[in-house]
């Protein structure tokens, strides 16, 4: 399959019917069979086409589904070119005209259209493109005498050196993305922080300085990943300090840096959360949503998930656990049919751990939802998520008295996960898990000071830890201690 399915469901009902006059343009033989296999896709009429085309190796069916693919290409092409209104489509369009321009001689126009696309590019940071309009200008400056034919070299050899600097980062941040993947959906085990280092040493690259939103969204998306990693986001904090730093200089940021503008205030509001600071990470939230709003709310809804998973967080953790409930509800259920799976558990799955927290069986209700095998999450949201999933329903079977369920899943989980959380140096995990287990099958022992004393020892005394592995830490402490669940959450925040 070559994907036809997929791109004909991105188009709109004008798009469509534009698409089909498109075809009978192009159809030189006049047998509209191109639109037909058009309709019959996007209606999914399967029997008309078996009436059609019979048979499961038809030559003319597959020909005629490769040229309609190919035009859908073209078609999707040209129209993202013609009327898309982003910024940067405009300046690639004005510097296309202009050189057709030049081409035909018509000079004085050309270079008009080239210092307008060069005025517009500037503040989009678009170091790419100044650099084709540049390097045009120098090109046919001989047709142009009154061009300040030095003033062009020299703004063409700064914006080389941006760009090469620009160029060396993204290919680092593709780089350690690709071990990034490897490592949360493969399980590949690696040391990350040494894999960084020689990355940005080979390259020449210094985390150091920000170009543009877009490499500061880079630099804090490895700073954020890696922080995961090691559940210890106290290791970011230098990168949260320069970012900081950056927007402060950039207040007033080009519409062309919005996406990453706002996926770096989601970045620095996650950190602040994770490092236990919920009133900064709320006016992180306060900015971002604003800036959600801009440009018609372009980007609102690419965002509004993970914005509200945050605001939830915060008010978990900040003592109002309702709040936090109400709020991730409703976002999860006013939730888009189209809004990013991930984001979509991570809701879930956090719903799931405000009930835990409650000690209220309204938790079974988010973790069913939940139901995909261990497998699936593995390769779509990583080992991580897979491993806090499963310990979380095991905490939930043993908080309500399931013991039965409770062992069961917890030697599954040792089955699976014993042999990848001792490659990757996550000891801890595995002894926490071994403590679960203890208390399942003699919950008294929970009252021994020595083991409450193994509960205390899986924290880091030296860092803030992680909100999620305070929780985990939490869940145990409270039978130690009997509290209620949430209350030696609190507490041990």
């Amino acid at each position: 399959m070559n994907g036809i399915e997929d791109i004909i469901h991105l188009l709109k009902t004008d798009d469509k019917k534009a698409f089909a006059s498109y075809l009978r343009k192009k159809d030189k033989r006049g047998e509209g069979r191109s639109v037909q296999l058009f309709k019959i896709i996007e209606t999914d009429d399967i029997n008309t086409l078996k009436k059609l085309y019979p048979g499961e190796n038809n030559d003319a069916y597959h020909a005629l589904r490769k040229r309609l693919y190919d035009n859908l290409v073209e078609f999707m092409a040209n129209q993202t070119f013609t009327t898309s209104t982003a910024e940067a489509h405009e300046v690639l369009r004005l510097l296309v005209v202009s050189r057709f321009f030049l081409e035909h001689r018509l000079t004085k126009t050309a270079f008009k259209c080239l210092a307008k696309a060069e005025a517009r590019a500037i503040p989009l940071e678009q170091f790419s493109l100044l650099n084709e309009i540049y390097h045009t200008q120098i090109q046919y400056a001989h047709l142009n005498p009154a061009l300040d034919l030095d003033g062009v070299i020299a703004k063409f050899r700064t914006n080389r050196e941006r760009l090469y600097r620009e160029e060396q980062l993204n290919t680092g941040y593709a780089l350690l993305r690709r071990e990034l993947h490897d490592i949360q959906l493969k399980g590949k085990v690696v040391d990350f922080r040494e894999f960084i280092q020689g990355t940005m040493n080979s390259l020449g690259i210094s985390l150091n300085e920000a170009l543009t939103f877009k490499s500061l969204y880079q630099i804090l998306f490895i700073a954020n990943e890696y922080a995961s990693l090691n559940h210890n986001f106290t290791l970011v904090e230098p990168f949260v300090e320069k970012s900081y730093a950056f927007i402060q200089n950039r207040a007033d940021e080009a519409p062309g840096q919005l996406y990453y503008h706002i996926y770096v205030l989601y970045f620095l509001a996650n950190i602040n959360l994770r490092n236990h600071r919920f009133a900064e990470s709320n006016i992180w939230l306060n900015r971002m949503e604003a800036e959600m709003q801009k440009q018609n709310s372009r980007y609102y809804s690419r965002f509004t998930l993970r914005h509200q998973l945050l605001r939830a967080l915060n008010a978990n953790f900040s003592g109002n656990p309702q709040q936090a409930i109400d709020s991730a509800e409703k976002a999860l259920k006013n939730a888009s049919h189209k809004a990013d799976a991930q984001d979509v558990a991570d809701l879930t799955a956090c719903l799931a751990m405000f009930w835990v927290q409650q000690e209220d069986r309204a938790a079974y209700k988010y973790m069913k939802l939940l139901h995909r095998t261990d497998a699936w999450y593995e390769k779509k949201l990583g080992m991580l998520w897979a491993i806090r999933k499963n310990l979380l329903e095991i905490l939930m079977y043993a908080g309500f008295g399931e013991s039965e369920m409770a062992l069961s899943r917890l030697k599954s989980f040792k089955r699976r996960y014993k042999k990848y959380l001792a490659q990757v140096n996550e000891q801890r995990v595995y002894d926490y898990a071994l403590l679960i287990e203890r208390y399942i099958l003699k919950p008294e022992i929970a009252q021994h000071p020595g083991f409450k004393k193994g509960i205390v020892s899986l924290l880091n005394p030296d860092d803030k830890e992680d909100i999620f592995v305070v929780s985990f830490v939490g869940w145990l402490l409270a039978r130690a201690e009997r509290r209620p669940v949430y209350e030696a959450t609190l507490r041990l925040l």
